[in-house]
């Protein structure tokens, strides 16, 4: 990709990563099959999926644990991300500050195996519509500083707000412990059936985030997180929706990944 025509940027992209999930074993180079596991533990938050032959099915299934019921219900969750960083166990530094009172349960070795900082990053995936989950592709700050700590959204849908034809997908900003940014976060009416596969990107710049649903720009901000930043992917249930899950209620609940692409700035 010599340039970003697509977004209207005089940019010249690098190719970085070109993941297809051929083998049958995720790319340990690149993925840690686990979510947040400072504030639990990596057993309990291992992610639930299969891979090879060209596709990634995070799920869901009947009897998986909630990944942290201590600190976030019962919600549960499969997900990979690109790196790890928090305290020592009884402290409060980690990842994700997702709510006040967070304590590491678990050690963790720091692993930095895709943090850039700037580029641009493609996901080709298909949403749920499932009332009770929610898919994501994202970015967060690696967090070795409390500042380093904003999110980019790439893509959040919830599956209550998936339709024949359209959805809301959730992009944007979130400052999170980042003094320098602020909230700027809404969820787009995309007129696409988001059960089927579609390419949602992020062109992460200085100053400037571009986000994009295949191949066109659907949202921009004036600001940027400048530090290192990983990716986090991944399905969530919550039980306790609108309308508890049926006994009958159908699993596993499968979030498929076709693709995962990444470029640097040039």
């Amino acid at each position: 990709m010599a340039g970003s025509a697509e977004a209207g940027a005089a940019v010249r992209w690098i190719p970085q990563i070109d993941e297809r999930f051929e083998s049958p074993v995720l790319d340990p180079a690149i993925w840690i099959p686990q979510y947040l596991p400072h504030w639990s533990s990596r057993e309990r938050t291992v992610a639930r999926y299969e891979v090879g032959g060209g596709s990634l099915r995070l799920q869901i299934d009947r009897d998986q644990p909630p990944w942290s019921p201590e600190f976030d219900g019962p919600i549960r969750v499969s997900s990979l991300q690109t790196g790890v960083f928090a305290g020592p166990v009884g402290s409060s530094v980690g990842q994700l500050q997702f709510r006040d009172g967070l304590i590491v349960r678990e050690a963790q070795e720091s692993r930095a195996l895709f943090t850039p900082r700037y580029g641009r990053l493609e996901i080709e995936a298909a949403a749920v519509d499932d009332p009770h989950a929610m898919v994501a592709g994202w970015m967060i700050g690696y967090g070795d500083a409390p500042e380093r700590t904003g999110e980019i959204c790439i893509f959040e849908i919830f599956g209550r707000e998936v339709a024949d034809g359209w959805a809301l997908v959730g992009m944007g900003i979130h400052p999170f412990g980042d003094p320098a940014l602020v909230d700027d976060f809404e969820k787009v009416r995309i007129e696409a059936d988001v059960r089927q596969l579609h390419r949602y990107a992020v062109e992460w710049l200085p100053g400037r985030v571009t986000l994009l649903v295949d191949g066109s720009p659907v949202k921009t901000a004036d600001q940027a997180p400048d530090y290192p930043m990983q990716l986090m992917l991944g399905i969530y249930e919550f039980p306790e929706g609108p309308e508890p899950p049926s006994p009958l209620e159908s699993y596993p609940k499968v979030f498929e990944v076709r693709s995962f692409r990444a470029w640097r700035p040039g």
